[in-house]
């Protein structure tokens, strides 16, 4: 349950399952074990809610905050790292410490995006914004078979970021579609699929389609004047005319759609399988390469699952937190989420990924791997690029015997390294 705080509150050694919320500081202190979906219950009882979120709200808040927490809100808002005020870690050296950006601010940083490798989160303090009592979402969903139209026109919409509601959409994320399943299973979440749609039919460059999905949040008594503010993004967008699927849906449901997929394929027996994803940041300088070389090329006409794809904004990212991401202005997240019936299917498309990592090395595609997996050092090193010696130099501050998130082999642990008396 949430707990109302009419000012800042710095007793923070209640009860961990308590979720207080600060109406009048527009924050929420919650536990790292907690999941979003429960910090979404508490604060819209309070009619607000956080400005960020992932596609899945099942996980907990200290998982995503030691990544990053991307999802179609990111350009606007930037991801969940950039929308916490204040922390309580408890690091390597096991001292419990509360940092923020002017209190500890080293830590605070180095925990952000950090892997689990500084520090363990106990307690995050959450930015909020107003959420109307009677939020609705108009769910838009737009097909395009040119590529660069569909990147031209989502990189305008990431351009409108800091603009007022009315002039800008809420959310912005697309996908790939690579066969006529999943063409289909795109239309199910609107209507029935009584009537198969044919990739071939929509003259798909390259056999491929690309649908943007966009979202507008509105009050129920506002829904004439939503449908202008919509009407008239449209008008400056590209895709294929006949092709606008749209449904409305309540704000928590959108929120929550995915889990709902999850109880579908659970009671099939299909969610509890391997996935063999892969998530990239790949710079946009190069995303027309890509999707020649991957989307036109490597996937052929199976995908055995969805592929995310959509832009960001770098400038609503933290430079000082632990997350590499490309060196250019705006970046694709592209993102494999696939599923392996049988080993034949997993070996089939560990390969693929394996494919598609070499593919960007040889054609020198600067990407970066969001949710990274590495199986040496010198991986890793070459992942963090430049940031590497910063965080080697913060593992050695606060977690000098190297203790935490030795499963990644980022570092081996090391019992003989003891810390040094200066940092007890």
């Amino acid at each position: 349950m949430g707990k109302s705080d009419s000012g800042d509150n710095n007793d923070h050694n209640g009860d961990s399952n308590i979720i207080r919320v600060c109406e009048k500081g527009m924050y929420v202190d919650v536990w790292g074990g907690k999941l979003w979906i429960d910090v979404l219950s508490a604060t819209l009882e309070y009619g607000l809610a956080p400005m960020s979120w992932t596609d899945y709200l099942y996980l907990s808040v200290g998982g995503t905050l030691s990544n990053a927490g991307i999802s179609g809100q990111t350009f606007n808002h930037g991801p969940q790292i950039t929308n916490v005020y204040e922390l309580d870690v408890v690091t390597g050296k096991g001292e419990l410490v509360t940092c923020s950006e002017d209190r500890n601010s080293e830590l605070f940083h180095s925990v952000l995006g950090g892997l689990g490798q500084f520090g363990i989160i106990t307690r995050a303090r959450i930015a909020l914004e107003p959420a109307p009592h009677r939020v609705c979402v108009r769910w838009i969903r737009v097909l395009y078979s040119n590529f660069a139209r569909f990147c031209k026109d989502q990189e305008y919409l990431i351009s409108l970021h800091g603009k007022a509601a009315r002039e800008r959409f809420d959310y912005v994320e697309g996908f790939v579609i690579v066969d006529e399943g999943l063409i289909n299973n795109w239309r199910s979440s609107f209507f029935a699929a009584s009537n198969p749609v044919k990739i071939t039919s929509l003259n798909a460059d390259g056999g491929v389609l690309y649908c943007l999905e966009i979202t507008k949040n509105y009050d129920q008594g506002n829904a004439d004047s939503v449908d202008e503010e919509i009407q008239a993004l449209l008008k400056k967008l590209n895709f294929i005319p006949t092709s606008v699927f749209t449904t409305d849906l309540p704000y928590v449901d959108f929120l929550d759609r995915v889990h709902k997929a999850e109880l579908k394929l659970k009671s099939k027996g299909l969610w509890d399988v391997p996935h063999p994803w892969l998530n990239l940041f790949v710079p946009k300088s190069r995303i027309e390469d890509f999707d020649k070389g991957v989307f036109k090329g490597i996937l052929g006409n199976k995908t055995s699952g969805p592929i995310l794809i959509y832009p960001m904004n770098k400038n609503k990212w933290d430079h000082r937190s632990s997350v590499v991401t490309p060196e250019e202005d705006v970046f694709y997240l592209v993102a494999f989420l696939r599923s392996a019936l049988d080993t034949e299917t997993l070996e089939y498309l560990t390969n693929q990924n394996r494919q598609i990592l070499r593919f960007c090395h040889d054609s020198e595609i600067k990407v970066k791997q969001y949710l990274p997996h590495y199986t040496t050092q010198q991986e890793w090193m070459d992942h963090f690029g430049d940031k590497w010696t910063q965080f080697n130099a913060r593992k050695m501050q606060f977690d000098p015997r190297r203790i935490l998130g030795t499963g990644q082999q980022i570092f081996q642990f090391h019992p003989s390294l003891t810390p040094n008396k200066d940092d007890m």
